[in-house]
């Protein structure tokens, strides 16, 4: 499996990790019935904390990609079907928007400015057809 996480990018390593995984998936790199490496394994491997795998791990495992057996290791999951997929797309949206408002609200952002925010990098989505990378755009 090939993962390579980079630290100077501003996704967290969890979600980056995440994504390495479902893109092995998707290229056939990991198919069903493979197995993972350990936590502690990956964690020493890529030389990030333990904490960070397990939670991408659990996250995985929480949306059907993965599943964690304990004792006998991390394997992946045969798709889902059509349906249960959407409907764990849509709890996995619902948690980081909960996330995003919760961080937003401990940093004193007012609902107001949390709008304002979103709706600009939203319309530059629309526009760009990609989302917003924070190293191509400029602050405002």
């Amino acid at each position: 499996m090939n993962i390579e996480i980079d630290f100077r990018q501003h996704i967290p390593i969890y979600i980056q990790l995440m994504d390495q995984i479902k893109q092995n998936i998707a290229t056939g790199e990991l198919k069903p019935g493979d197995q993972l490496p350990t936590v502690r394994q990956l964690a020493a491997d890529l030389r990030v904390n333990f904490n960070t795998i397990a939670r991408a791990y659990r996250l995985l495992d929480e949306e059907g990609t993965i599943s964690t057996q304990h004792g006998r290791g991390t394997y992946i999951l045969d798709p889902l079907p059509e349906e249960e997929a959407k409907e764990l797309r849509r709890k996995g949206l619902r948690r980081l928007t909960r996330e995003y408002l919760t961080s937003a609200h401990r940093l004193g952002y007012n609902p107001e400015e949390v709008q304002a925010s979103f709706q600009q990098k939203l319309e530059m989505w629309i526009e760009k057809g990609t989302p917003p990378v924070p190293d191509e755009e400029q602050e405002s």
